[in-house]
């Protein structure tokens, strides 16, 4: 999940929320909207190795 942050960056979240918290996890902030999505699909290749 990516969210616009106000400073205009970009941050890529965790899909589930943590159980403990009821947040999700931040999984890096982004100049761009295609670096995280590209970290995104690095991240999702990276699970199933």
């Amino acid at each position: 999940m990516i969210r616009k942050l106000a400073s205009g960056q970009y941050r890529l979240y965790s899909r589930k929320k943590n159980p403990k918290t009821g947040k999700r996890r931040n999984l890096g902030t982004f100049r761009s909207r295609k670096a995280a999505v590209q970290h995104e699909r690095e991240i999702q290749f990276f699970k199933r190795r």
